[in-house]
């Protein structure tokens, strides 16, 4: 028995192929020696005139002196650590304060804005015999000390002893937020967002979104900055940008402020509406605040902290008509730096990183709490605006309010 091996086909199958490469093999060889830029790849052809080799990422940032080209993705995350951009982001030098700071043994109350009646005693109260009336406000707020409950409904005594009805009244709870100390200067500025949002690829309004929403009072740093139309942007992450009114940035500025003589110093930056705290060239604290709107600026200047209070009332108007009355008890953690205006916890204040004071710098309660803590009577304050938009000339201030 016979088996036939069909080998004629399969060697003409190799013969063919083995053909066909030679062909290629040698046509190839023949363009290489007409012209040697064709047989470059592409990837050679952009490179400059050099014999290096690629870097890889990272061989940059750990040797200097290697022989290699830094293009391509090494180019590319060099160019982006110059900004500050690197792959894990590094951490911040922050760390929050502690919540506690925002515990007072006050609870308070917004009072409706018609005038309301208040009674110097419980039996007045029920006998509806005022003695005295809270103007019409709307910024009026009271601490309430001790509640009863009468055939009358429910009555509240509040900082002055007298008492309230609770039909008038609403109890509000203290904002949340809070600034942050630092273990160290930071490399890379930073801010709070100030809005919701989405990025975009570029600093230009047409440009395409990111698809990357963000909320309001998110920590972002800054990696570079342009001014496109008149309009300053901010660069947040890799092609990723965003108005810089969109948020509250802390730019820290390390050597003293002139007319600052001592080695403490509190900065009041009226554009951005956030308040550092340096300690011998160091920023050891930021945070969020509220200074005044027109026409009850904050005065810029360097002033000196000479009064510092736990907790005091604060009342008043500017207005010829009493139309801007204002009525707050127990403010907390106050420190007088120029004439009434005042660095203050404000427990009435939701928009933080706005202006909308009479003069004063509202902070939190926690941040207030921290500040009265680190500072001193004598501590220096330093209150200026980078757009130059804010009137200087003392003579168009009065003393300031709350």
């Amino acid at each position: 028995m016979f088996v036939r091996i069909r080998t004629l086909p399969l060697l003409k199958n190799i013969t063919s192929r083995l053909s066909v490469f030679l062909t290629v093999a040698l046509m190839m060889i023949s363009l290489a020696a007409i012209s040697p830029v064709f047989a470059q790849s592409k990837l050679e052809q952009n490179l400059p005139n050099t014999d290096q080799a690629l870097c890889l990422p990272g061989e940059i940032n750990q040797f200097s002196d290697l022989d290699c080209a830094n293009l391509g993705p090494s180019g590319r995350l060099q160019a982006l650590a110059a900004k500050g951009i690197t792959f894990p982001a590094e951490p911040l030098p922050i760390s929050s304060i502690s919540s506690d700071l925002a515990n007072i043994p006050f609870a308070y109350a917004r009072v409706s804005d018609e005038a309301v009646p208040v009674y110097d005693n419980l039996d007045k109260a029920v006998a509806d015999i005022p003695g005295n009336t809270l103007g019409k406000s709307k910024i009026k707020y009271v601490s309430l000390y001790q509640k009863s409950n009468t055939d009358k409904g429910w009555f509240y005594q509040i900082a002055t002893y007298e008492w309230i009805s609770a039909q008038y009244i609403k109890k509000v709870a203290i904002p949340s937020f809070q600034g942050f100390d630092f273990k160290s200067n930071p490399a890379i500025p930073f801010g709070w967002t100030m809005d919701s949002f989405t990025s975009r690829t570029s600093p230009n309004p047409a440009s395409a979104e990111t698809g990357k929403v963000y909320y309001k009072y998110t920590i972002l740093r800054i990696y570079d900055t342009q001014v496109v139309d008149t309009s300053e942007w901010v660069m947040i992450g890799v092609d990723e940008w965003i108005p810089a009114s969109y948020m509250a940035r802390v730019l820290p500025h390390y050597t003293k402020p002139e007319g600052v003589t001592g080695e403490r110093w509190i900065e009041i930056n009226l554009q951005e509406q956030v308040l550092l705290v340096y300690d011998s060239g160091h920023l050891v604290f930021a945070t969020l605040i509220s200074s005044g709107s027109p026409p009850f600026y904050t005065q810029p200047g360097v002033f000196q902290i000479y009064k510092m209070l736990e907790n005091d009332p604060m009342s008043g108007s500017f207005e010829a008509d009493k139309s801007d009355y204002y009525y707050l008890e127990d403010v907390p953690y106050i420190m007088y730096y120029d004439q009434l205006r005042a660095l203050h916890g404000a427990y009435w204040n939701n928009y933080l990183g706005d202006r909308g004071s009479h003069g004063c710098v509202n902070l939190s309660v926690a941040d207030a709490h921290w500040l009265f803590d680190w500072a001193k009577v004598g501590d220096f304050v330093y209150v200026w605006d980078p757009t130059g938009k804010t009137p200087t000339d003392p003579s168009l201030y009065g003393a300031g309010g709350f």
